[in-house]
């Protein structure tokens, strides 16, 4: 027992004054610690009673990895401390632990922020094409800026990796220009614009149709619509023509009709009518051209054809305007008592033998008939 308590007065009559310091360090910490996440309750209660929500946004994403710093500072703090009394050599490590945790501190404080502001400004209904390229962006220059401090920090020259950068760019862009050439047609399609995330897009060029689901640095995923994922080098996109429908402002009905010959003199009618029909629906956009004009003498039908546009843009539903056009074209077709053409041949015949004629059209040699077959 003599032994114990001699060895517990050494240790504190040798250290008494490191372990208070020690104590105040830890309990400033704490107190820090403390006072912040009373103030982070204030900040957030006080940010969400204003109209504007980007100090919600500055908030919630620096709330976290600032109490990491107090305990990062504090813990260091205290490290230091003890290195005064039992290690001096060590403080120039602690420094630099200190130095590179608020380093990583500050940029997960930054990548939080840039990820809060994308999920913001895809609920405001922004491009997600936009908004996702300028966030890896964002991203990308945040880990460079922090790469090179810590590099600095750990004693590896900056100058030194500049340097072999200048010629190792040069290698490294010979060795992998599919890989940048890739990436700037991925900044093109960011700055034209011809297609956003959610487009329906195809290509006269190439077998490319589809809904984008993804624009990457290195390709765009495309949903074909038998459900098959097609990845696209960006770079294609930069020697191919791309159309887009999905920013069409109409659809159109374009479709040639044809009535039988025996039905001529119902014709002008009939496209009088169906004229007036177009300009009476509800779904045909009346600002555009509406066209219902005669077209051929057709090998055996009276063509006339129907040009107009519809409102809506929506696959399924401009077939279902087509259809009610349609049905309603042959309704007044029919209505004129008239109907629509099919294939026919007539062949006209100078003389038809008796044995063939059965004497019934007035004996052999009997000219000027004509057969019709369907």
């Amino acid at each position: 027992m003599d032994i114990y308590m001699s060895w517990w007065t050494e240790l504190v009559g040798q250290d008494y004054e490191w372990f208070w310091n020690v104590g105040i360090a830890l309990t400033l910490t704490l107190i820090a610690g403390l006072f912040w996440r009373m103030l982070r309750k204030r900040l957030v209660r006080l940010v969400a009673s204003t109209e504007n929500h980007w100090d919600d946004v500055v908030i919630n994403a620096i709330a976290v990895p600032v109490n990491w710093m107090i305990v990062a500072v504090g813990l260091t703090w205290a490290a230091d401390i003890t290195a005064a009394y039992y290690d001096k050599e060590v403080q120039t490590s602690i420094s630099i632990v200190r130095q590179l945790s608020l380093i990583i501190l500050a940029a997960w404080a930054m990548w939080r922020l840039i990820n809060r502001v994308e999920e913001k400004q895809l609920e405001g209904g922004m491009d997600p094409t936009t908004v996702q390229l300028v966030g890896k962006l964002a991203k990308l220059a945040v880990t460079i800026l922090i790469i090179l401090p810590v590099f600095q920090l750990l004693g590896i020259s900056i100058s030194g990796i500049l340097a072999f950068g200048g010629m190792g760019g040069l290698i490294v862009g010979l060795a992998a220009k599919d890989l940048l050439a890739n990436f700037f047609g991925s900044l093109i399609i960011y700055l034209d614009k011809p297609f956003k995330v959610g487009d329906w897009i195809r290509s006269p060029d190439r077998s490319i149709e589809g809904t984008v689901e993804s624009i990457g640095f290195r390709v765009t995923r495309i949903r074909t619509f038998d459900k098959r994922p097609l990845y696209v080098p960006n770079s294609v996109f930069t020697s191919i023509s791309v159309e887009n429908p999905s920013r069409m402002l109409n659809r159109r009905i374009y479709e040639t009709i044809g009535v039988r010959y025996q039905d001529a003199h119902t014709v002008r009618g009939i496209m009088e009518e169906i004229r007036e029909m177009l300009r009476q629906h509800e779904e045909i956009d009346q600002e555009q051209t509406i066209i219902v004009n005669f077209n051929a003498f057709g090998a055996s039908s009276l063509d006339f054809f129907i040009y107009t546009f519809t409102k809506t843009t929506n696959w399924v539903q401009y077939h279902e305007v087509k259809q009610d056009v349609l049905l309603k074209v042959m309704d007044i077709i029919h209505d004129r008592g008239a109907d629509c053409a099919f294939p026919t041949r007539t062949l006209h015949l100078e003389s038809m033998p008796a044995e063939l004629s059965g004497g019934s059209l007035g004996g052999p040699g009997v000219s000027g008939q004509s057969v019709t077959q369907g």
